[in-house]
Parts: structure tokens; sequence; C-alpha cells
């Protein structure tokens, strides 16, 4: 395997990320801007999530192309991102034109994070249409990882949670991009150790090149209710959960294939995080296809195209643990604390 230039999910082209965070606030949003309308798609596989205009993305109904996706913290609360984001494009005239108007079609999910330790006392509106005005204006090819954007006050069963991204140049020729913001029930690591569940794809020690514990610990098959046992300072109550992502690619694919790609990708959220798609988590994976390559893939490319996808998404989710650094007022460490950096 290969990761792109920048191993983000702009090296995809066509697309942009912005981040925007409030650190008093330990929460934020990650906008992925479409240069050009793109095809898109959702699969949702947890039983808890929070979405907007998700159901505008089945094959079956009339809009195929999106603007923007939004990924953002706060809850019901952050799906006011999608509005600054639309506002944002709104004043570059870009969106879905209807006689003199302009219409931003910017699909969103959001995660759970306001039990975190932050100050949520914004009074009578939320912060995250401002938020995702920012982050919509910040918008570029480079973006941070780790703590930022709607990874900022994520959590997991026994560390802090983070945004992730990574890439994948396939031998067949086409660019697979992956962005995530993880913040699930369970946990990324094996056990109590720093070893990642996402160790067998790992490339060029992108997150810390430990590979798998030999042997591997007793607890390596604990179930969410046995770590939380171990942090009794755990935040997130039953059904306060969440991982959400992006899968990208400069394919040219009709919103079926996107789907597929969708539903492919969530197969790294069950090879990176222990236990996933629970009905405790809103699991949910967008897909875009930018189409800039200009190639369609025949039906072994698209294939590896899928495989890609997991790949590649296994990925983004553990480089957003591996990246995350610590803050005043955390409730739980970041991974490098495992290893004493």
């Amino acid at each position: 395997m290969r990761a792109g230039k920048r191993n983000l999910i702009t090296d995809v082209g066509g697309l942009l990320v912005g981040n925007a965070r409030d650190d008093e606030l330990k929460s934020g949003t990650t906008v992925v801007l479409c240069e050009r309308p793109a095809v898109a798609a959702v699969q949702v596989l947890g039983g808890a999530p929070g979405t907007r205009e998700t159901d505008l993305l089945e094959p079956h109904n009339t809009v195929e192309e999106v603007n923007a996706i939004v990924l953002s913290g706060g809850s019901a609360f952050g799906l006011d991102a999608a509005s600054g984001v639309q506002a944002a494009l709104r004043e570059k005239r870009i969106g879905h034109q209807v006689g003199p108007f302009h219409i931003p079609i910017v699909p969103s999910a959001i995660l759970f994070d306001l039990l975190n330790g932050g100050k949520k006392d914004w009074g009578l509106y939320p912060p995250y249409r401002e938020l995702g005005y920012e982050a919509t204006n910040r918008a570029g090819p480079d973006f941070t990882i780790g703590t930022d954007g709607a990874g900022t006050g994520a959590l997991t069963a026994i560390l802090k949670g983070g945004l992730g991204s990574a890439s994948q140049v396939l031998d067949n020729g086409f660019t697979i991009g992956a962005i995530s913001a993880a913040n699930p029930l369970g946990s990324l690591v094996v056990g109590d150790g720093p070893h990642f569940w996402a160790a067998p794809f790992e490339i060029a020690e992108e997150f810390g090149g430990l590979g798998f514990p030999s042997p591997l610990p007793e607890t390596a098959a604990d179930l969410r209710i046995k770590f939380r046992e171990r942090n009794p300072r755990s935040p997130q109550p039953a059904g306060m959960h969440t991982t959400i992502a992006v899968i990208a690619t400069d394919a040219v694919l009709t919103n079926a294939e996107a789907k597929r790609l969708a539903i492919s990708a969530h197969d790294g959220f069950s090879r990176a995080i222990w236990p996933s798609h629970t009905p405790g988590d809103g699991d949910l994976v967008f897909a875009l296809a930018t189409g800039i390559s200009g190639k369609r893939p025949d039906g072994d490319q698209f294939l590896d195209m899928c495989a890609g996808a997991a790949a590649t998404m296994t990925r983004s989710l553990a480089r957003g643990i591996f990246e995350a650094t610590p803050a005043e007022g955390d409730v739980f460490p970041v991974w490098s604390s495992l290893i004493g950096n």
C-alpha cells in the first residue's frame, strides 16, 4: 500500500478541508468542501445517529451531488454548523441553482461531546453556526488532525478521541481518502496498552509502528462495560457516542456505487474499533466521488476500491487517536501517555 502525498483526504482531487474549534467549549467542526459538486451517498450502521440532509443522498432521490459535508461535535446542537457552511458558500454563490437562488447542499452528522469537561454554557444559541462558517473560510489542502475540528472533544473508551485522515493510491491509479472523527463507545487500542487494532493496515509507522502485542493481553476482548469499570470517570452515558466519517475517491461513480463505497468503508470501523456499530453509537460514513480522474472503474477496479476504502478508513481512525494532544480539563488521557511521551 502507498499513501498519497499528504496522507490526507485532500489527496483526492477536488476536495478541501477546514477545521474550527473552541478550546474552552472542547468542541469543533470540520467541513469537507467540494471544489465542484460531487456525487455523494451515506450509510448509517450505528443505533444513535444525528444527521441533517441525509435522506436526499439515497440513490432513488433527485439530488445527486453535494457542495460540502460537515462533521461536527455538539450533539444535536452541532447540526447548526451546516447553516454556517451554507452561509459561507452562499456568499460565494455556490450551490444548487434554482432561478436566482443558490442553495448549497450540505449534509452533516454530529457526535456527542457535551460531557467532556468543556464549558457548554453558551447562552441562547450554540456557537456551531459560527464554527461552520469559520471552518469553510479556512478550507484548504492542508489541515490539522488529532485534537481539532470535529475531533476536538471526542473520547474513546479509555482515551481522548480525535480527527483522523489518511489516503491511499491504489495500484489501478485511483486515489482513496478518508477523514474521521472518532468518539466511540469502544476502544481503538488492544486492552489497556498502546497497540492499535488497526496495526495490520499501517503505512510507514503513521501511528507508532508498534504492531500487535505478543502475546495478546487477557483484556484484548473486553467490552465497553469493563473499560468503564476501570475508568469510573467516564463521562459518556450509554447511547452518547458516535464515530462519523467521509470516504472519498477521484473516480467517476454513480450514487449507488458511492453508497457501496460508504458501506465498505464501515469495515474500517470494525477493524479499528472494538466494539463498533453498537446501539449506543451513531456510526455513519458519507461517500464522495469527485470524478476528477475522469475515469470509471471496471468491476475488478471497483472491488479493489472498496477494499481500499476499508483499509484507508481503518488508518484514518487510528491516526486521529495517535495525534490527539492534551488540554486543560481533559477527562481522559491521550494515546501518547500510554508510552510515556
